[in-house]
């Protein structure tokens, strides 16, 4: 017997298989284009559909005792549908502008506090909410004709079952859910004007939706949160550092964070895979996406590996790099702030670039661990996964800025190792999520922060902390 883990991102689909004791057994993987016309950005639903199917079908081929899939996808995006599923919309992604005005609208009806203590979110028009209004309001004709609103992972879940369910904290990032009660705010949708009986239904992580090709499909959980699952974290001791495309860093809550507290840092509050518990998201847009265009930019054919050998100095570069060149995620949710490179000279190399690069992840990053600090986090170590992972400098200089102990671990798929973990669960291969950490979460290298060199970077960091403050005005 195996298990599947299905993660949909913005540009391509994984799928991964398992046996039943957690050992990787093979993996099938379809890109599909981003649309950018000007500063809108949307997925085509119907590629990113047979990208989907593609990697299934390649696997159940080749293995006919696959059990069950856990599927888990980015958040935010939507995509408006007919009764039998057909799309009616490209599906916004969170960084596409339109909904601004609608947040706005939402803001004066409900208020910016009262928000935030039904949906765990600060306002922003990131969220599903306002780009569904922005339809409405519009393309009129488009949401006349819309049986469903999907997000991405409940609409694979309809094509694959015929079911429309979304788990809790996917349906958190529409801003239009209630993480109290874990059902859709009927405030919300009211003041927006959408029609509620439009979503999927709200359901616990790991929900059998029902079978495809004899196989059990669950409805998994939000990315992030399925990658913490993978990584291993179900407490407040341990956080994860997800160092992809997106460097987030996520936290567990033991009980509901205070809310006031959250939505003052713009830190959203997600219910987790734990009844109970919640999550919260820390990121940066850029994180392994500065380093790659670091490296288009500059790298002249060079690898990363290469880049991080030329580096001759020992230390801070002594660079500051604000890492806004997708806009500000938390503490600041500004999507009009630009990056910047400041201190260069003649003297400055391309892998000085890019190790700067770096360093401006990490003190992004330290900035809202400070800020975290004040809600209530008290994690001593973190669990890193995605590409940037395997960058033992990067590591080791992410511990030593946030002077904690930070463990690599041997996937950087945790959100696919997540939701087949979720998955073997519904299948019942493992009795509990303990038991399937037990069997599929390998931690491989600790890198501990060096006290000198910690101390060294806090003084390049007192004079990050005034980058942002300092360039906005200019751009």
């Amino acid at each position: 017997m195996k298990v599947a883990g299905l993660d949909i991102g913005t540009t391509g689909c994984k799928l991964m298989v398992f046996d039943r004791e957690g050992n990787y057994v093979d993996s099938a993987y379809r890109d599909y284009p981003l649309k950018r016309t000007g500063s809108l950005r949307e997925i085509n639903i119907s590629a990113m559909t047979e990208g989907v199917f593609a990697v299934l079908n390649e696997l159940t081929a080749k293995y006919g005792d696959i059990k069950s899939i856990g599927v888990t996808s980015f958040g935010e995006a939507f995509v408006m549908t007919d009764a039998e599923g057909r799309p009616l919309n490209g599906a916004m992604i969170y960084t596409d502008p339109r909904g601004r005005e609608e947040c706005g609208q939402l803001v004066d009806a409900l208020g910016a506090d009262v928000i935030p203590g039904i949906t765990g979110l600060a306002p922003h028009e990131m969220y599903s909410i306002a780009k569904i209004m922005w339809i409405k309001n519009n393309r009129p004709e488009t949401y006349a004709k819309a049986k469903h609103i999907f997000l991405i992972a409940d609409y694979v879940v309809f094509c694959l079952t015929g079911r429309a369910q979304i788990d809790y904290s996917l349906a958190t990032r529409t801003m239009a859910f209630d993480i109290i009660n874990l059902k859709w705010s009927e405030a919300v949708f009211r003041a927006a004007g959408v029609d509620i009986p439009l979503m999927s239904e709200p359901v616990p992580p790991g929900t059998v939706a029902g079978k495809w090709k004899g196989i059990d499909i669950v409805s998994v959980a939000h990315d992030q949160v399925a990658a913490a699952c993978g990584a291993g974290v179900f407490d407040g001791n341990t956080a994860v550092d997800g160092a992809g495309t997106v460097q987030c860093l996520t936290p567990v809550y033991d009980s509901l964070p205070d809310i006031p507290v959250m939505s003052k840092n713009r830190f959203c509050v997600v219910p987790y895979i734990i009844p109970g518990k919640y999550a919260a998201y820390a990121f940066s847009y850029t994180g392994g996406a500065l380093i790659k265009w670091c490296l288009d930019c500059f790298g002249k054919g060079q690898t990363n590996e290469s880049l991080e050998k030329c580096y001759k100095g020992d230390g801070p570069t002594g660079l500051l790099v604000l890492p806004h060149f997708a806009g500000a995620a938390t503490p600041y949710m500004d999507t009009g702030s630009k990056g910047a490179i400041v201190g260069l000279t003649t003297a400055t190399t391309a892998s000085d670039i890019y190790k700067a690069c770096m360093e401006g992840v990490c003190y992004e990053m330290r900035l809202n661990y400070d800020r975290l600090r004040t809600t209530g986090v008290h994690f001593t170590g973190i669990n890193a996964t995605g590409g940037g992972a395997k960058s033992r400098i990067w590591m080791q200089m992410k511990a030593d800025v946030l002077d904690l102990p930070i463990t690599a671990l041997e996937t950087s798929e945790a959100g696919t190792v997540g939701c087949a973990m979720i998955a073997g669960i519904a299948a019942g291969i493992f009795k509990d999520i303990n038991e399937a950490a037990a069997h599929m979460v390998r931690r491989t290298v600790t890198y501990y922060p060096q006290e000198a060199m910690h101390e060294r970077y806090m003084e390049i960091y007192d004079r990050y902390k005034d980058l942002y403050r300092a360039v906005r005005p200019l751009v």
